[in-house]
């Protein structure tokens, strides 16, 4: 037995190693936290220079226009509920004008004060006025607008002009940071952060030509026309609008890729409008059950479901149900894609354009003609295969969830496909691989798996030749628009 020393258990001796040896690490760690806060506070410090470097040329810009009242609308201020509630019943309502305001933003981009915004924010203004950050407020004038893209350019004069760098909106990537600055809700030069979420965004239902980068960064009422930048400093997009139930930001904004607001600039400047391409075809976009029943990849192009015989794409031989892999070179993932391509194509250019017709490559060359005012007319209507007579067989029968009737000469003057051959869908059955095909009624199918089909007999001929689990290439139209669709067979 030993008398003469104490001993610590075992367990706390084990803590107090660990709790020494802690406090003997504690200084390096502290100095590795410290550099670690350094680093946010270098990175803080950027984005404030960034900023400070390119506000001086993001302007406020406001519009005055004259609206003329009906007599059963009264001017903006009086829908306040105050007025509404207490004032309406006694205010007179004759007809009258008065002067409406608004609010947005925009980019001086060039020395000589041209100035990128939105058309939304300038539209039918009869005086714009540009504030800029120093204070000066200068008198603009509107040197063109182009509503299909919601881009406008306006000029003002003026020495010593601040000006931001146009970007490259093409090297921009998803999860890059991205900095917004406007004049939402009329408080100047407010500063937002935040990153892209998506590129390419379209059939967002805000402009006829939509490649819209999306962002996080809170874009408000009075954004529009404002720079979305990079950390470059650059300006990668021009903020339009934002997604939102409430009418607040809910971290859904959009803005138009500075590469296609660099070209719409361009034109405007040199001839106050834009001159587009135009190819001549109508195209849809492949499905999963297109690319089953056609053999292809789901983003392996665009599918052509008409051609104008005497528009570039009928002059180079392009024809109805040609697959359309590349243009100029780039692969065509989406119609979007390959529409805004060939806007953007200058008319005259020679362009090869790559098919695939009955699972074969080829490459056309195609001149891109000017878009015409009226390009359904100038694409000249829709091919109409087969002779409008009336149909021998079966009155009605029932395929694939659907019930068909031929198509007599009383129909198609009822439902506008006189001159038409096909197959009227009269009933559509719910879950079925109709309904799934999104087929409904009043469908006309005028082709299956590319045969022309007059009668239910010819249709059901080319169902049973399709083994189960294929699908079917169906070509129909509703309406003024004719389709490709994918059906199929259980």
């Amino acid at each position: 037995m030993n008398h003469g020393r104490l001993r610590a258990p075992r367990g706390l001796a084990v803590l107090l190693f660990l709790f020494l040896a802690a406090g003997a690490a504690a200084p390096g760690a502290q100095a590795q936290d410290q550099k670690l806060i350094d680093a946010l506070v270098l990175q803080s410090k950027a984005r404030a220079a960034i900023v400070k470097a390119i506000s001086p040329a993001v302007v406020h810009i406001s519009v005055e226009k004259s609206v003329k009242s009906d007599g059963q609308q009264l001017p903006e201020m009086f829908n306040d509920e105050f007025f509404r509630r207490f004032f309406q019943p006694r205010l007179p309502t004759p007809p009258r004008e008065f002067r409406q305001r608004g609010l947005g933003t925009g980019s001086i981009v060039s020395p000589d004060g041209y100035i990128l915004t939105n058309n939304h924010v300038v539209a039918d203004a009869d005086k714009i006025t540009v504030k800029l950050p120093d204070g000066r407020e200068l008198e603009a004038k509107l040197i063109g607008a182009d509503p299909p893209t919601d881009l406008a350019v306006i000029q003002v004069q003026g020495k010593n002009l601040p000006i931001i760098k146009l970007g490259d909106s093409d090297d921009l990537d998803v999860g890059e940071s991205v900095i917004a600055i406007g004049n939402p809700f009329g408080l100047e030069q407010t500063v937002t952060a935040g990153i892209v979420s998506a590129k390419g965004r379209s059939e967002v239902g805000l402009t006829d030509y939509e490649d819209f980068i999306q962002t996080d960064a809170s874009i408000n009422p009075g954004n529009s026309g404002g720079p979305l930048v990079n950390l470059r400093g650059d300006i990668v997009g021009i903020n339009t609008a934002i997604y939102s139930r409430s009418g607040g930001n809910q971290g859904i904004g959009f803005a138009i890729p500075v590469n296609m607001a660099r070209t719409i600039m361009k034109d405007l400047i040199a001839g106050g409008r834009v001159v587009r391409g135009f190819l001549g075809v109508v195209i849809q976009d492949v499905t999963q059950e297109l690319a089953s029943a056609l053999n292809v990849e789901v983003n392996g192009g665009v599918l052509v479901s008409n051609v104008g015989p005497d528009t570039p794409a009928g002059k180079a031989g392009i024809k109805q149900g040609d697959l359309i892999v590349t243009f100029n070179g780039r692969p065509t993932k989406s119609s979007n894609a390959l529409r805004n391509a060939v806007a953007a194509t200058k008319p005259g250019a020679k362009i090869p354009v790559e098919l695939v017709r009955d699972g074969k490559r080829s490459t056309v060359q195609v001149t891109i003609q000017e878009q015409p005012k009226d390009m359904s007319a100038a694409i000249g209507g829709v091919q109409r295969p087969g002779e409008e007579g009336e149909p021998e067989g079966p009155a009605t029968e029932e395929l694939l969830g659907m019930t068909l009737q031929p198509l007599t000469p009383d129909v198609a003057e009822q439902l506008g496909y006189k001159g038409f051959t096909g197959l009227v869908v009269t009933h559509v059955t719910q879950d079925s691989p109709a309904a799934e095909a999104r087929l409904r009624e009043g469908v006309l199918i005028m082709q299956a798996n590319r045969r022309p089909v007059r009668t239910v007999a010819e249709f059901k001929a080319v169902v049973d030749s399709v083994p189960s689990g294929g699908h079917i290439l169906l070509f129909v139209r509703l309406g003024e628009f004719n389709r490709f669709l994918g059906i199929r067979k259980p």
